[in-house]
């Protein structure tokens, strides 16, 4: 035998070995295989029951609401609530889907302490696990009546949420200190609610007193409401303070009047001129002659002037909350812009709370809400929060125009127009977006406001062109706010709701056109060049840019501190009065050069940043022989950044169109 062929027999004895080994693993593995038990995949957990829905059935009894607001110095709400309850299982809702929000903002982290006693015993409570806002309790048998207690804690920064108590101002959103009963519908939910002031401070508020006059305070400053809704309730917000002035805005014996009820840190805050009240007081007579009806019984504006107290604007059916920085009245020739604020407001008692969107309205307010039609509840309010207060007097008709021109060359620069369309962003609220985003006029936010109000004003000047200056959107506004008086027999007021198709009919009623498709268009069409300017056009008017800045847009928004620098459309950037970069336009020149929001320009051309340093070293590039050279700040570490930006500074105005008709004169003049 060869030596090879040796090899080759051994090689293949041993492959033999190797296949009977490897044959014999199989089968032994193969025995063990079945003989292990087979483990089933992961299951999800069984599904929470859902809560109970909102019926019609009104709830038993009366929930007795005490709220007291003494503790200023750690800004601490104390609740005790008193409601009638049946054996068996009880959950408590705490507000979450909140009107005027449009979202789920009733957030219940600042709700602590909570505590349920049955007399002298204390009941266990469970939180739901999926619906944050509802809490569950087992009622025991022969129990009829149990009483709450817990904190709700204010913020005491403004990072934590907006300031609600102050030293010299508090306001109460009555949704923030309520847990109500699930299974009924709010409006069958009897509430009574009593308030504890501080001593010497006044409040005012759409709530009555039981016997249907101006609720004062009493024994230990506690001030005591008439029993109402629920949905009443939360709709009816309280503001108060030691510095206080009431002016009635109606002659004595006007039915369904309106107040100014003014709140401040200085009490010389609240001293106003003769022709500043009349100008409030013919922004109420504007409206009636606009809507020609008052869907309320009686209505108070809640105006405050604070640095501390946050600023807001937030409508009711009966009221209003009208937060701004001091200065309202003493700086009246300085600064207008925020003066719309109580129109828009004001206009929202017809839009949004007379007449709602059916698919904001919900049965209680832990029911999600929809936002399709914001377009038309903002946008139609901001349109007629600017015409009517301009009609009053408030603001200027030059005021107006200057506020519309930023508000058309912000669209006309909004990038994000070409990938999401208007009709996206009314579901912002649902969203929990926020207002501070990164890139916003790419991400786009709330744009229904005031892209709506362009939208409105190319609607108001399309009636009057084609109607041959006979009707405008005045008659639309008649007809479909200023239906018959909305008061139900027991004195709640009813909301009236709608829906697009409503809308394009009561268009249609006022000039026949093709309304469905005209709205449409604006609403789902993307595209950075479709910003809805028509209006201006029609209205004898066109955008244009000036290299000065208007008086208007230097005083600032009324909502902060001025002395920053917009260059929004020659850079592309926004800076506060320290340099920090507040806002920067997606893809243009700043952006275009590295910079963004969050960092800090320390000096221009190697000298330190000043608003004129900024602005000649834009004005000295027009034809590209001096970048403008910017020394940067971004968190720890510093960069260089040269821009090369040759349109000069651009700021926008409204310019008239020779030869055509000045529509938009006629829309401002007071009727």
């Amino acid at each position: 035998m060869s030596f090879a062929r040796s090899t080759r027999s051994s090689q293949r004895n041993a492959s033999l070995a190797a296949c009977r080994v490897l044959l014999l693993a199989g089968l032994i593995h193969a025995g063990l295989s079945a003989a292990q038990p087979v483990v089933p995949p992961p299951q999800p957990a069984a599904p929470v029951a859902a809560l109970p829905a909102p019926s019609a059935t009104p709830y038993p009894g009366r929930i007795m609401l005490a709220v007291d607001a003494t503790d200023l110095d750690h800004r601490v709400l104390a609740v005790t609530e008193t409601l009638p309850v049946v054996p068996g299982r009880l959950t408590l809702l705490y507000p979450r889907w909140l009107p005027g929000n449009h979202g789920p903002t009733g957030n219940p982290n600042p709700l602590a302490g909570l505590q349920v006693m049955a007399g002298d015993k204390p009941l266990a409570w469970q939180r739901d696990p999926v619906e944050m806002n509802a809490f569950h309790i087992e009622v025991p048998a022969g129990v009829s009546q149990l009483t709450v207690r817990f904190e709700h804690l204010s913020p005491l920064k403004s990072e934590q949420g907006r300031i609600s108590m102050s030293p010299a101002l508090l306001g109460v959103q009555w949704n923030t200190v309520l847990l109500y009963p699930a299974g009924h519908a709010t409006d069958g939910v009897d509430v009574q609610a009593r308030l504890r002031l501080p001593a010497g401070w006044q409040a005012a508020t759409a709530l009555r007193a039981p016997d249907g006059q101006l609720a004062k305070p009493g024994d230990g400053g506690w001030l005591a409401f008439g029993s109402v809704s629920a949905t009443t309730l939360v709709d009816s917000p309280l503001f108060a303070g030691p510095n206080f002035k009431r002016i009635e805005l109606d002659p004595p014996g006007t039915p369904h009047p309106v107040a100014l009820n003014l709140f401040a840190d200085e009490a010389d805050q609240l001293e106003a001129k003769p022709e500043q009240i009349e100008a409030h007081r013919k922004l109420v007579q504007q409206t009636d002659k606009l809507y020609g009806a008052r869907h309320w019984r009686h209505y108070d504006f809640l105006l405050s002037q604070s640095r501390e107290f946050g600023g807001i604007g937030l409508e009711h059916h009966e009221s209003s909350e009208n937060g701004v920085r001091p200065g309202y009245f003493k700086d009246w020739d300085k600064a207008a812009r925020g003066r719309d604020l109580l129109a828009h407001e004001f206009t929202h008692s017809w839009n949004g709370k007379f007449r709602r969107p059916d698919d904001l309205w919900t049965a209680n307010f832990n029911q999600p809400m929809r936002g399709s039609l914001l377009w038309f509840y903002e946008g139609q309010t901001q349109f007629w929060g600017h015409v009517l207060a301009t009609r009053s007097g408030l603001v200027s008709a030059a005021q107006f125009r200057d506020d519309l021109a930023r508000n058309a060359a912000d669209l006309a620069h909004r990038g994000g127009r070409g990938w999401r369309t208007l009709q996206d962003t009314t579901n912002e609220g649902p969203m929990d977006a926020g207002r501070n985003k990164p890139w916003g006029d790419w991400q786009r936010g709330r744009d229904y406001y005031e892209e709506g109000r362009l939208i409105w004003l190319e609607a108001d000047m399309l009636i009057r062109e084609q109607s041959g200056d006979k009707r405008s959107l005045d008659d639309f506004a008649r007809a479909f706010f200023g239906a018959a008086h909305a008061n139900a027999p027991d004195g709640s007021i009813l909301p009236r709701t709608y829906a697009f198709d409503d809308v394009v009919k009561a268009l249609n009623s006022v000039q026949p056109h093709d309304w469905a498709r005209f709205l449409r268009e604006r609403l789902d069409r993307t595209g950075t060049d479709a910003a809805p300017l028509g209006g201006l056009a029609r209205s004898g008017w066109r955008l244009v840019y000036d290299e000065k800045e208007s008086e208007f847009a230097k005083a600032g928004d009324g909502w902060g501190d001025t002395g920053g620098q917009d260059l929004s459309y020659s850079l592309g950037l926004r800076l506060d009065k320290d340099g920090n970069i507040g806002g920067v336009r997606w893809d243009g020149p700043a952006f275009q050069a590295g910079l963004a929001p969050g960092e800090q320009v320390l000096a221009v051309g190697m000298q330190t940043w000043k608003p004129e340093r900024l602005a000649a070293a834009i004005t000295a590039n027009k034809a590209g022989q001096a970048p403008i050279e910017l020394l940067v700040k971004v968190g720890e570490r510093y960069k260089l950044v040269k821009i090369d930006c040759r349109g000069g500074l651009r700021y926008p105005k409204l310019e008239r169109i020779a030869g055509t008709v000045d529509r938009l004169e006629a829309a401002l003049k007071a009727r």
